[in-house]
């Protein structure tokens, strides 16, 4: 694996990389067809150490998984730009991870409920009253007939990169050079 280049950026807090992606609304799964890149924007949650999401049974995204199960998975956050009188030292602040390993379709009902719960949690936090039974993720189809698929990615290598936003230094319209000398 390749280091990280600017090294003083690495985040190694594993606290903090599992809350930023616990957080995180949207991820993109990077996956090779044949010599062709491809790259798709989802919904996540990561959970017990893996990134999991859900999709139809069938499709471009599920045929290349088949063929090729190493994936890249990606996941970056804007937090704002940092001024600086100097224009080299302005910057972006952000947390941005990068995994890579295996995927695989996950058959497990029950494990399939816990990964759709916790996306529930995620994105409609305490929108439902009760959990998610296990009896609807089985029989779940969707308006094309399609079963709900759920897939885990296994890291076996991870990244991450911060640059914290100090609110002295955040950027915002009408501040100029001239304020911060």
């Amino acid at each position: 694996m390749n280091p990280i280049r600017y090294a003083k950026r690495t985040c190694t807090d594993q606290e903090h990389i599992n809350a930023f992606l616990a957080a995180a609304r949207v991820g993109h799964l990077g996956l090779t067809d044949g010599l062709e890149p491809y790259v798709v924007p989802l919904n996540f949650c990561w959970l017990n150490g893996s990134v999991y999401f859900h999709g139809a049974e069938a499709g471009r995204k599920t045929d290349i998984m088949q063929k090729n199960n190493r994936v890249c998975f990606t996941v970056c956050e804007e937090y704002g730009t940092i001024a600086d009188p100097v224009p080299a030292l302005t910057d972006t602040a952000y947390m941005s991870v990068i995994l890579f390993g295996s995927i695989e379709r996950v058959e497990d009902p029950e494990e399939m409920r816990d990964a759709l719960q916790a996306m529930l949690d995620k994105y409609v936090p305490s929108y439902y009253d009760r959990p998610l039974p296990v009896s609807h993720v089985v029989k779940y189809r969707s308006s094309m007939g399609s079963a709900a698929a759920v897939f885990r990615i296994r890291p076996d290598r991870l990244t991450a990169k911060a640059n914290p936003l100090s609110e002295a230094k955040r950027f915002s319209p009408g501040r100029t050079h001239k304020m911060d000398v």
